[in-house]
């Protein structure tokens, strides 16, 4: 890595020596916590990504799982660093493999859209089933989504359903709209054009506009 420059690492780590050895797990802490003060604790709306990315890399090669994961966001979005896709794809991974619950579900994300690596509906379904179960709203959307269609695992619509419902209950517009579809259909479930308004209209009210698209036809 280029030369320290951030004055929290600099202020710790007095001895320059100590920049090539390998950072203790409490030293990791020390500098997720104080990247992620300076990323979502500071009232300044400019903040110091150059900084904040220099924290999290330090702490994420210590092996901080949080740390890693950020460190990914930041490679995703260019935060303090040129945006390279491959290595927020090896930084999440590893975050992923230690149970970090959203970086599980972005590896699955690249798998199911063949960002990055090739589509691999098996490999998307197992990482979505990680996220899922420790309850990633969005993982457990999209796994509802890989059984109503078989992308990946045996076709089940029951089971999507099952997993929309997770999403639902905390306010995801994609699966509440995905409910109304099922049930206006009946498929996995009964017919009924009452639970498809339903669902459709805490769908509209979260700002879904097919949703209020289909309610005005039911």
């Amino acid at each position: 890595m280029a030369e320290v420059k951030s004055p929290y690492i600099l202020r710790i780590m007095k001895d320059k020596k100590s920049y090539h050895r390998p950072v203790s797990a409490a030293l990791s802490k020390k500098f997720f916590q104080e990247g992620y003060r300076l990323a979502f604790l500071t009232k300044k709306k400019v903040k110091p990504w150059d900084e904040i990315f220099e924290l999290w890399f330090f702490a994420a090669s210590g092996g901080n799982v949080r740390a890693q994961f950020y460190l990914g966001t930041c490679y995703d979005n260019g935060y303090g660093i040129t945006k390279d896709i491959a290595e927020a794809f090896n930084w999440y991974l590893k975050a992923a493999r230690k149970g970090k619950m959203e970086a599980q579900f972005n590896i699955g994300y690249f798998y199911d859209k063949g960002e990055l690596v090739r589509k691999n509906f098996k490999k998307a379904v197992r990482w979505y089933s990680l996220a899922a179960k420790q309850g990633d709203t969005e993982a457990q959307r999209d796994l509802g989504y890989c059984y109503f269609y078989g992308k990946g695992v045996k076709m089940n619509q029951a089971k999507a359903i099952l997993w929309y419902k997770k999403a639902a209950a905390k306010k995801d517009d994609k699966a509440l709209y995905n409910l109304g579809l099922c049930y206006e259909y009946g498929d996995g479930t009964r017919q009924s054009n009452r639970w498809a308004k339903y669902y459709y209209l805490l769908a509209s009210k979260l700002g879904h506009d097919q949703a209020k698209l289909r309610m005005k036809n039911l």
